[in-house]
């Protein structure tokens, strides 16, 4: 089974491209919801959650306590690698047992911080989705209902648009002016017909072939 990784800054519309994957068959894994769903519920993490500094109230009566979680690891960079570091492990391990259940030739492994928590290590191809700065305010703004300092202080958490783009095999523009499908379409063409022992030149832009 070969696995392509998705990824894209906020507002990159990454999940409009991993979901018309979708419509070819391929299975997709959305590791920002799961992450959610194992944080809430998954005994390992809550036990390493409450055993950090101050981490006992992330839990209460209701399950996850987010908002003050969010609020623990806002401004200790020490303590969100703590977070991290005890959370990604546990999705990477989740994603492998889903993708050991799939029987489709290709899957697809959505996030958000594909690179910055290391599941790019977990594919076979990375895809960035991008789009203008700008336009990405725009959006989030208009989908979400926030403030431009809070989208400008989630892009912050985000690894820079080029820096995602330089490390990718395959770069989708989603900027409005560029025609989405054509490039999907072009992606698994390219996809099936890869030869794996072919010398690969990242990243293969096709925007600007």
């Amino acid at each position: 089974m070969t696995t392509i990784g998705i990824t894209g800054g906020i507002g990159s519309g990454k999940s409009l491209v991993a979901s018309l994957l979708g419509t070819y068959g391929m299975p997709v894994y959305v590791a920002d919801e799961e992450s959610k769903q194992l944080v809430a519920t998954l005994p390992v993490i809550r036990e390493q959650l409450t055993a950090l500094p101050g981490g006992d109230g992330i839990y209460d009566a209701n399950g996850l306590n987010r908002r003050r979680m969010a609020a623990l690891i806002f401004n200790d960079p020490s303590l969100l690698a703590q977070v991290n570091g005890i959370i990604h492990p546990e999705v990477a391990r989740h994603f492998r047992q889903w993708l050991s259940e799939q029987t489709a030739p290709y899957a697809v492994l959505e996030s958000a911080i594909l690179f910055e928590s290391g599941f790019d290590r977990q594919v076979d191809w990375r895809v960035t989705v991008y789009a203008p700065r700008a336009l990405r305010l725009q959006r989030v703004m208009a989908r979400d209902g926030l403030t431009e300092a809070d989208v400008l202080r989630r892009m912050e958490n985000q690894w820079p648009d080029e820096v995602k783009k330089a490390h990718s095999d395959f770069v989708i523009y989603n900027d409005g002016s560029q025609a989405l499908i054509p490039q999907i379409e072009t992606l698994v063409a390219h996809l099936s017909n890869r030869d794996r022992e072919a010398p690969i030149i990242f990243p293969v832009d096709y925007a600007r072939d």
